[in-house]
Parts: structure tokens; sequence; C-alpha cells
């Protein structure tokens, strides 16, 4: 095993990785950017290495940063979390160059995966479903009015190399073809340098599982109960669950046997999720995630299986702890991404200084956060702060324990996206299991979504503000601040508890 481990990461994932390494004995050392010199992820790490200017490009993309710290530390191995360098192949090889062991799966697999068309070919020769599209780039308007022709409308541009629904465009008619041609290859050659698209059927009222998959040296692999990833916003996962409630025991080995053979095929090796749409009651490939997923808690919460510490076991040479056969879960669990956003403002970034932070606690409730109070919020990177995950003996128990955390759960001086979770915790739709990926949208969840009491929106406006010139706060007045925002709080706990289709957290008067 490992000695010394760098985490090329920041945040929550940095913060996950090494409470597993750390209890594997292994040295953790950590990397920051000039934006987070305070971040609460340094104080998870045995020691920390700054690598540059706050902008990504010039710290966390930096792969000759971060080789560099890692050559300096005498790292035995980098694991770099999600996002960033996760899914380069480039940086794969130059950890190999530098005598480093990558964390994750071959540069040859990364490579394959990381290229959307390519996939698509390769799973389809591993005998994989496929959604119905094109495997070949897109060179004109022409060719895709032809091709969309073909397979009919509505139908799905993608970036070839993007991720994250960046690049995407849904056309409904032929004559909205071209405009939204040229605007999906403007925004992938404006984020990813590479504007190649391909094009699929778009399919409607559909669901968006996933398979995490665990293989090792020899080909050995594992593949866990499905997630359901559904709960979307513009492509953006907002929640995820496991098991899925639309999947029964036929179709899920079905899963779990195509994405292992799926990955197999390619030579695969360490941890990787095989993305699939479920609609009509089958379903096709969508895209490989060549690493670990921000959602792997809910898996680790039904299996109590440690998928971080298998990653390094596989990359070490030591291998899976267990076999497809010996694998079993129970129960349910949901996770909800929370995020520094403001859903009532068009889900805009909120950057900040967090004043307050409170999270729930109890039997199967798990916090995965990247803040705590006083922490600052930079405005460079990802917006997820938390993650808010929580099991039960059943789905229903799991969506009744979510909401309480989830009204428990505070974060003041920010705004952030606990608002829409009440809204849709207490949806009809949900609870009854009933999920597609534009149902945030269909539904108009947002649009249910109360601004905050008046006494609220002007403590946290005051706790902002205090917070921002240095000051703490103390004394009678914080005090009854804090008792008429409690009172908020419980007043909507009452009624979100009550249940119903529209429950969230009233106005109140003081």
């Amino acid at each position: 095993m490992f000695r010394r481990l760098l985490i090329a990461n920041r945040g929550e994932i940095a913060i996950r990785v090494a409470r597993t390494a750390r209890a594997m004995g292994i040295h953790c050392i950590g990397v920051y950017s000039e934006a987070d010199r305070t971040a609460l992820h340094r104080t998870a790490m045995d020691e920390s290495v700054e690598i540059g200017g706050p902008l990504p490009v010039q710290s966390y993309l930096n792969a000759s940063a971060i080789l560099r710290a890692a050559r300096e530390t005498r790292a035995d191995a980098i694991h770099p979390g999600y996002g960033f360098l996760s899914e380069k192949a480039d940086f794969a090889v130059r950890c190999a160059e530098a005598g480093i062991v990558f964390v994750g799966p071959p540069p040859e697999a990364i490579a394959v995966t990381g290229d959307k068309v390519s996939a698509r070919r390769a799973m389809a020769e591993a005998g994989v479903p496929v959604t119905e599209g094109v495997d070949r780039v897109l060179r004109s308007v022409d060719e895709a009015r032809e091709v969309a022709a073909e397979i009919g409308y509505p139908v799905l541009f993608k970036a070839t190399a993007g991720g994250g629904g960046i690049g995407m465009s849904r056309v409904d008619r032929p004559e909205g073809l071209a405009e939204s041609f040229e605007a999906a290859q403007s925004v992938a050659g404006a984020n990813f340098g590479n504007p190649d698209l391909f094009l699929e059927k778009y399919l409607q009222k559909a669901r968006h599982v996933e398979v995490q998959v665990l293989l090792g040296d020899h080909g050995a692999g594992v593949g866990f109960v499905e997630r359901e990833c559904s709960v979307q916003r513009r492509h953006q996962k907002l929640v995820e669950e496991t098991p899925s409630p639309a999947i029964g025991a036929a179709v899920r080995r079905r899963l779990q046997e195509v994405a292992v053979r799926g990955l197999q095929s390619l030579g695969y090796r360490n941890a990787g999720t095989v993305e699939f749409l479920f609609h009509d009651r089958r379903f096709t490939f969508n895209e490989v995630n060549a690493r670990l997923q921000v959602e792997h808690p809910i898996t680790e919460m039904v299996t109590g299986v440690d998928l971080v510490r298998q990653q390094l076991r596989v990359a070490s040479g030591e291998g899976i702890e267990f076999s497809q056969s010996e694998m079993r879960w129970k129960g349910h669990a949901i996770e909800c991404r929370i995020n520094a956003e403001d859903p009532l403002r068009n889900f805009l970034p909120s950057p900040g200084r967090i004043v307050d932070f409170r999270v729930p606690a109890g039997s199967q409730i798990r916090v995965d956060a990247g803040v705590a109070a006083g922490s600052i919020v930079p405005a460079f990177y990802d917006p997820l702060i938390a993650k808010l995950v929580v099991g039960g003996s059943s789905r229903d128990a799991a969506v009744r324990r979510m909401l309480q955390s989830v009204d428990a759960f505070e974060v003041r001086g920010i705004h952030s996206t606990l608002p829409f979770h009440r809204v849709l915790l207490s949806d009809r739709d949900f609870i009854k299991g009933k999920l597609w990926t534009t149902m945030v949208d269909d539904l108009r969840l947002v649009a249910r979504i109360r601004s905050r009491g008046p006494w609220e929106q002007r403590i946290a406006e005051i706790a902002a503000a205090v917070a921002a010139s240095g000051r703490l706060m103390s004394g009678p007045t914080v005090d009854l601040m804090r008792s008429k925002a409690s009172a908020w709080s419980a007043a909507g706990r009452r009624q979100l508890l009550a249940g119903g289709d529209h429950a969230v957290p009233p106005r109140r008067r003081w």
C-alpha cells in the first residue's frame, strides 16, 4: 500500500478521500490555490502545498504544478477525486512517466470513454444497448439535418468531449436545428477546446440510472446496485438515490452485467460508472464516467463498502476485497447536493462567507462537507459545498428522514439549494417515485419556492454584513434575532412534515 498520497482536489471530496486514506495509515498531502488558503480541506491533510492562482487553470487544472508538488513531497500516488484532472488521459500518462501511481483507470480507457462517440462504438461492440443516434462527428448542418430526419425529432446535440450537460442542445423541430447546431458548437468549443458534435434521439420522460463498477487486475469486476439520478436541472444532477424505484430484480441483474462487461471490454481498471437512460421499460447506454462519482456515498450507505478504500487497493495492486457473489445491499439511500446557489434567482452562484453552518446528525445521516462556519466560498469553482446523505429501511423511510434532515440543515450568509430540496421532497410525484430527467422544469418546482420570511432575510443580511466587517455577533439583539429565526424554521418544519404536494415553509410576519 502507498505510504504517501497526494490528493489533487479541493472541498468535500478532498476531505472524503483523506478520511479513508488516513484510516489506512497513509500520509495525506493536500494542494490548494491562492483562493483556498483558508479552505477547510487543508485541515484534513497531514501537509499541504500551494499550487497557483485562484483560477482552476492556474492551480487545480495545472498538471505541471501538481506533479511538481507530488515530487517535492515524495508522493507515491495521486488521487484526483472528481472533476479537474480526474478524466484527463494525458495527466495519467504524465503520472506514469514521473513514476507516480494515478489512482484511476488506465490512460487508454480514459481516452476512449472521454470521447463520447468512441465510447458509444465501444459499448455497442461489447453488446451494450446504445441510444439511437450517430457514431460519427457531424461536419455540417446539412449532415445533422439528414440524421435528424432519419431518427426522428426531438433530437439532442451532444459534444463529443462534453461533460456535465455542457454542449447539449435539444431540437424539437427542423426549423430550430441550424441555430441549435451553431450554438452547441460554440459552447463546446469554448468549454472543451473542441467544437465536435454528434446527435442522439431525445428520449422524453426518460430516467437516468447508472451502475457503479469496480474492476481489478485480470478483469475481475463487481457491479453495484443501480443509482437513480433523474432529478436534474439543465442536465446537472441535484438529487440521487439507490436503488431506483423503477428497476426490478431482473433488469438490475442485466444492468450490472452489461456495465461490467462494457468496461471490461475497454481494459478498464479501478472505479468507474456506466450511465444509462431507462425508457419504455428498457435501458440504453448514455456515457461512462471514468472516476469516482459525486453520488458515491449512497452506494456506500446501502452496501457498507468504502469505495475509496477499494480504489486505493486496486491502484496499489492489492485488489478488490470481495466478489460479485459476495456483494450485498440493504435498504434505501438518498443524496441531496447542497450548492452555494440561489434557486430563487435561476440558481445563480452565491459565493461569500458562511456565517453559520449547522448540519443534521443521527442514525443513517451522513454529511460530506467542504465548508464550516466562517468558510469562504470562492467564485472560481463548482458551487457544491456539501452532500447530505440519508438511509432508511425503505424508500418511504429514507424520504421522511431526508425531509427532516434538510429542514435541520442551516446555511447562513450565502444562499443555498436547501429551499429547492424542501419543495422537491414534498412533491407528490417524487414521493411516489415517479421521476424523469426534466421533472424540475416540467413540474415548475422552482416556482413553488417561496422567498424567506422578512425576519430571516434580514438576519441573513445583517449576519453577512457583520461577518464581512470581521466583527463577532453577540448580545441580546442577536439572541432575539436567533429566536425569531428558530420560530420561522419550526413553523416551516411543521408544515413540511405534514406532507402535501406544495408544502413549503410559510412566510411569517414578526
